[in-house]
């Protein structure tokens, strides 16, 4: 399978992207320091904190974060050396970066949202979204709706994330939440207007 996405060949920087499984190609090509230098790391959920630790230790690069719905035993200093970013824009050199963690409410578990309250989290960042002018990067842990999602409730997209893909047009949308088997990299892309939608189950890497 191949992992790497570059929409064309240049000198950009390169992201680890990863949620929900450990994938034992990536850990191996970690452990044995093979795999081709990164500039950060992403995870969008559902890892255990210790291994969000592991990577950020072993590749020496920053790691930025959203909880997944499974992610029950993160703390504030738990996954060591790793940011939060939910609810929060940051800027990765001249990348802005806003992240939203969790999914769709279904049994009132940890990191779950009503689509009124997935709404309302965005609202609540509408200065610093006018204040950044331009958001590259939107790191979730579910999809947007109608876009990689699946009908469950559990499973199903946030429309919210879908309005501010078509409002403000990230260069990506990266999220994971719904598990697939992909033949390629291109697999795990849905390009809206000028947006990739990127489902990073498992790992992949982007470059930007």
């Amino acid at each position: 399978m191949n992992n790497i996405y570059s929409p064309v060949k240049t000198h950009g920087r390169k992201i680890l992207a990863v949620s929900d499984f450990i994938d034992k190609t990536l850990t191996r090509m970690v452990e044995t320091k093979s795999l081709e230098p990164v500039d950060f790391i992403i995870s969008c959920g559902d890892l255990d904190p210790e291994y969000l630790s592991f990577l950020r230790d072993r590749l020496d690069r920053p790691l930025f974060y959203v909880k997944g719905n499974h992610d029950i035993r993160y703390t504030p200093t738990n996954p060591i050396g790793c940011e939060n970013i939910h609810r929060r824009i940051i800027s990765v050199g001249c990348l802005n970066i806003l992240g939203l963690e969790g999914s769709m409410w279904y049994n009132g578990g940890a990191n779950q949202y009503t689509e009124a309250m997935m709404k309302k989290h965005l609202l609540g960042l509408w200065f610093s979204l006018w204040r950044k002018k331009r958001i590259h990067l939107v790191v979730t842990h579910a999809p947007p709706r109608h876009i990689h999602d699946k009908e469950d409730v559990c499973h199903r997209g946030f429309e919210c994330f879908a309005a501010l893909i078509r409002k403000r047009q990230p260069d990506y949308f990266i999220h994971g939440h719904v598990h697939r088997d992909f033949e390629t990299c291109a697999d795990r892309i849905t390009r809206v207007n000028n947006t990739r939608i990127v489902n990073t189950c498992g790992y992949t890497i982007i470059e930007v």
